[in-house]
Parts: C-alpha cells; sequence; structure tokens
C-alpha cells in the first residue's frame, strides 16, 4: 500500500473507486426490483430499458475514451460524467416515477458510463511511474476497493431492509455518494498538462481511432470477453428477483448474499496475482468462468434452501478471476491508448450485457428465472472455451 500513501494521484483513484463502488452496490443489486416491481414495467419492459441503457453507456465510454486521447484533457470529462450519474439518481430522489425511472436508467445515468474507464486509465499511468513490479499489485488493489464497499454497505442495507426500509430508500443514499464523488472530482482529479506523466494526444483521428478498434484480433477478443461477464451481469438482475420471488426470502437476503460474495472477493483479487503466476490468462478465465457458472446456474433452483449459501464460495473465487483478468488482458491490447484501452471493457461490458438481456428475454418468456440463469451460463463457457482454444497457447502473463 506505500504507492497510495506517497501518490496523491492514486489515492485519488482508490477513493473514487470506493465511492463508486458505494454507489453502485446501493443500486445495482435492486434495480431489476425496482424496474419490475416498484415501478411495474414488467420483464419486458426492464430488459428494454437494460439495452437501452447499456448501448448508451458503451457508446459514450468508447466516445469519450477517444476523446481523451485525441486531446490528453480528461479532467472535464471525468466531471461532466460524475455529473451525469448525480443528475440521475438526483432525478429518482425528486420526482419518482416509472417514466422518470425510465428517463434517469436509460438515458441520463449511462452518460456517467465513462467514469469507471477514466479512473482505470488515470490509475494505469500513475502506476506506470512506480514500476512493473508494483504495476500488478496496485492496479489489483484498485479493483479490490471497488469491491470493498460491497462487504460494509450491503449489510447494511440487509439491515435497513429487515427494519422496514423501502427499496426506494437507495436513490438519496446514491445520490450523496455521486455528489462526494463529484466533489472529489472537482478538488483532487489532476488538472490537464499538470500530471507527473507524459499524456501526449494520440493524433488519431476518430475515424482512425475506429479502424484501430475494429482490428479482427481484439473484436474477436471483446466478444468472447463480453460472452463471459454475461453471467455476472445476470447474477445482478435476477438475485433480487429471485430472492424476492421466494418464499421466505427477500430484499435483505439479496444484500446479504451479494455483500458476503464481495466481501470473500476482496482478500481473494488481492492474493491471486501472487497464487496464479505461472498460470495463462485465457486458462484462468476459463476456471474462473467455470467456478462462476456454478454460482449463478444453481441459484434459482436453490434460493430457497440452506445451500444456497455455500454457492457464495465458487461465486467469489470465479468473480475475482473474471473481474481481474480479462481487464488486465483489454488494457494491454491497446497499452498505448489508455482512454480507448480503457474503453474496451466498456464494449466488453456492453457485450455481456446485451448477451444478458437476450438471456432475459427468452428465458422469462419460456420458463422463468432458472432457465435465464442456465442460458447466461452457457454464453459465458462459450465465450471462456473460445478464448483459451484461440490463446491458449500464447504465453499471455498473469499481470491483474
Amino acid at each position: 500500500m506505500t504507492p497510495f500513501r506517497t501518490d496523491p494521484t492514486l489515492r485519488t483513484a482508490a477513493l473514487m473507486m470506493v465511492l463508486y463502488g458505494a454507489c453502485l452496490c446501493s443500486i445495482g443489486p435492486y434495480l431489476s426490483t425496482l424496474g419490475v416491481q416498484t415501478f411495474h414495467l414488467g420483464n419486458t419492459g426492464y430488459a428494454a430499458v437494460l439495452v437501452v441503457s447499456t448501448l448508451l453507456a458503451v457508446t459514450t465510454s468508447v466516445l469519450l475514451g477517444i476523446r481523451a486521447d485525441q486531446t490528453a484533457r480528461r479532467r472535464g470529462i471525468m466531471l461532466a460524467s460524475v455529473a451525469a450519474l448525480a443528475g440521475g439518481l438526483a432525478l429518482m430522489v425528486t420526482a419518482p416515477s416509472p417514466a422518470t425511472f425510465v428517463l434517469a436508467h436509460a438515458i441520463i445515468i449511462p452518460l456517467g458510463a465513462a467514469i469507471w474507464g477514466m479512473v482505470f486509465a488515470m490509475a494505469r499511468q500513475a502506476a506506470a511511474l512506480h514500476g512493473p513490479a508494483q504495476r500488478d499489485s496496485i492496479m489489483a488493489t484498485i479493483r479490490a476497493l471497488f469491491a470493498l464497499p460491497f462487504v460494509i454497505v450491503l449489510p447494511l442495507w440487509s439491515l435497513a431492509f429487515a427494519g422496514g426500509a423501502q427499496v426506494t430508500w437507495v436513490y438519496p443514499v446514491a445520490m450523496l455518494l455521486a455528489g462526494a464523488m463529484l466533489a472529489l472530482a472537482w478538488w483532487q482529479w489532476p488538472k490537464d498538462g499538470q500530471t507527473a506523466w507524459h499524456d501526449p494526444q494520440s493524433g488519431l483521428t476518430l475515424r482512425g481511432a475506429f479502424r484501430e478498434l475494429a482490428q479482427p484480433h481484439l473484436v474477436a477478443r471483446v466478444l468472447a470477453l463480453g460472452a463471459v461477464n454475461a453471467p455476472m451481469t445476470i447474477y445482478i438482475v435476477i438475485a433480487g428477483l429471485v430472492f424476492g420471488s421466494t418464499p421466505g426470502r427477500g430484499p435483505a437476503d439479496t444484500a446479504l448474499y451479494i455483500g458476503i460474495v464481495a466481501g470473500l472477493e476482496v482478500p481473494i483479487m488481492l492474493t491471486l496475482p501472487r497464487l496464479t503466476k505461472g498460470w495463462s490468462r485465457p486458462l484462468l478465465i476459463v476456471v474462473g468462468t467455470t467456478l462462476y457458472a456454478l454460482h449463478v446456474g444453481l441459484l434459482p433452483f436453490l434460493a430457497g434452501s440452506a445451500w444456497v449459501w455455500w454457492m457464495v464460495i465458487p461465486g467469489a473465487i470465479g468473480g475475482s478471476i473474471i473481474l481481474i483478468f480479462p481487464m488486465a488482458y483489454l488494457q494491454d491490447l491497446l497499452s498505448a491508448r489508455p482512454g480507448t484501452g480503457a474503453s474496451l471493457m466498456a464494449l466488453q461490458r456492453v457485450t455481456g450485457e446485451v448477451l444478458a438481456a437476450i438471456c432475459f428475454v427468452i428465458g422469462t418468456l419460456i420458463a422463468g428465472y432458472g432457465l435465464v440463469a442456465v442460458l447466461s451460463v452457457i454464453v459465458g463457457l462459450t465465450g471462456a472455451i473460445w478464448l483459451w482454444r484461440a490463446d491458449g497457447q500464447i504465453a499471455h502473463p498473469t499481470h491483474p
């Protein structure tokens, strides 16, 4: 943790990820419940919101990532992104309704999707000043700090819901956290042209940047890793719905379950880089996806029994692997373009979320949440196995 004590830029990135994690974990696990049940959009209506928001989020992330590399002016992009997140949440606090839910979650909040990429791009540039040996642990720590609030915030929500709190109470809390992010970005985000590292303009036109992103080997790997991400998206979407529709379960169980998984992920993510030295990334991704598939696939069928709590173990181990290694894999594909390289994570996410939305629509129309989970497992394993067969013989050092 020494670099975080001595480097103010890394401290800013770390605190931003903690606040962002706390904001998203206050909303994410209950978003499907809010859309389907509280605001009565139904399964199909919520799936439409999910698809629109995903497409807008990835478009925003990619365009702003390219723009950040073109101009090397990242501060304004970060401020605008956080303001969009805070504004969408404020709208839900001041005028909650089905129409507001659609406007906020399909249009306004997705405009803040570049936050993730901007933080990781800045952290990666700052980490490079500390040498290759420390860079790996720095980036793993940044990712683990995003998960840390899940350990603290979700159990608190579990207690609140058990005490009678309404699910809509998540909005004012998330709005305050987004406001804190905006203040942090305003006061602490590095000013353009005054960073300790050299941040040159890319020199690429928009067409040139898209041509770079459209290279076949990049597209194929982003699609494969997006498929790997689909079960993670489905997990967040159906966890609240599964526990909410199971007799004897409810929002408190949702918060507790997700909180335990995230709590286990934090120490696992911090130790994985040392434990997996010498493993190829594609093999690790297959192992992680298989473990995570076990967790997601069985969740709807075990939700009513005590056995469901054992699923947190493969969920945490598999989740830690597929949160760290695909991210590092993607960043290394365009290491010379920190903003555009970070946008590959957005492309991975949108692929996963679109595939997840398709699984959700098909599964709920034919059978229910159990089929949704199984379809996402098939998609995830297909992507992981394809990547392993394509790259498994290539030596990929396991740098997170």
